[in-house]
């Protein structure tokens, strides 16, 4: 059940996520972008972990990648619904990412894909995934940033000025990069790093992208969200102002912002910064200036 405080309807976004999982691998590719990313992140780092875990497991693919570098021996698949856990083969189970069924210190890495910006309380989950980590165990996530379909977010605010008068709660409050490497460093990460990549497009029509996103199970889930079903003119206006202010050579741009996260659960072995005033040198001879 929805309470006052929270932003997404997760209970709506679960059933979504169920009824889109059997069409899902056509339709995953941003999910399939992100799990090759973050497994070419994780063979850059030069150490092993036992024991890791997929927190919203869309199926495999994120595991499989993972388990491909050969720096993870096993995965746990964490998954909103039994439809998206994958095959029963004694590594899946499901959970709700805001309520974590992991232990203190039990897993070396955590790893999250397209998942945290759903959450109602991001920085109570990222306390929860440090918690779980073993010391120096790795934290890694990619999540959908602030500019993620701004175009048809703009699309959607004129049209429903121009036929209803008026907006309706659709701009999921999602964090930009500068937040989210703020979140690291209060949920208490070491050596925390938040990076973004902006990555555009290309769909023949306004309604191409639409179906996309519904098959994604990417729809409205907002607690706040307005429940009539939309309005025809609305949504013809929609696609009208996108083909005129989004399109090129016949072909709309959908922008997706994906932001990634990496921290670390603290361990003395880390590099830690040195105590005011205890440095040995003056900055003016490190840059070659008399003092």
């Amino acid at each position: 059940m929805s309470g006052p405080d929270q932003i997404f309807d997760r209970k709506l976004l679960r059933w979504r996520k169920a009824r889109a999982a059997p069409t899902l691998a056509a339709h995953a590719f941003l999910l399939d972008r992100v799990a090759a990313d973050l497994a070419d992140r994780l063979t850059l780092i030069r150490r092993q972990f036992a024991v890791g875990a997929d927190l919203g497991a869309h199926g495999l693919r994120l595991s499989a990648a993972l388990l491909a570098t050969g720096k993870v021996e096993r995965m746990w698949r964490a998954a909103a619904t039994p439809e998206l856990a994958g095959p029963p083969d004694g590594a899946a189970f499901v959970c709700d990412q805001e309520a974590l069924p992991f232990a203190p210190q039990s897993l070396d890495l955590l790893v999250c894909a397209l998942n945290l910006q759903f959450a109602n309380d991001l920085p109570g989950v990222l306390v929860q995934i440090r918690r779980a980590l073993k010391p120096d165990g790795l934290f890694l996530a990619s999540l959908l940033g602030g500019r993620t379909l701004e175009e048809l977010r703009n699309c959607f605010a004129a049209a429903e000025i121009e036929t209803t008068g008026g907006l309706s709660p659709r701009v999921a409050p999602f964090a930009d990069v500068r937040d989210a490497g703020q979140l690291l460093q209060r949920a208490g990460f070491a050596l925390p790093v938040a990076d973004a990549e902006l990555l555009q497009v290309s769909y023949p029509s306004p309604s191409a992208l639409m179906r996309d996103l519904k098959a994604m199970g990417a729809g409205n889930v907002l607690v706040e969200r307005r429940k009539q079903p939309l309005r025809r003119d609305t949504l013809a206006a929609v696609a009208a102002l996108y083909q005129r202010d989004y399109s090129v050579n016949g072909r709309i741009t959908a922008s997706f912002e994906i932001i990634t996260l990496t921290g670390w659960a603290p361990h003395a072995s880390q590099q830690q910064p040195l105590r005011p005033g205890s440095a040995q040198t003056s900055l003016a001879k490190a840059v070659g200036k008399p003092d």
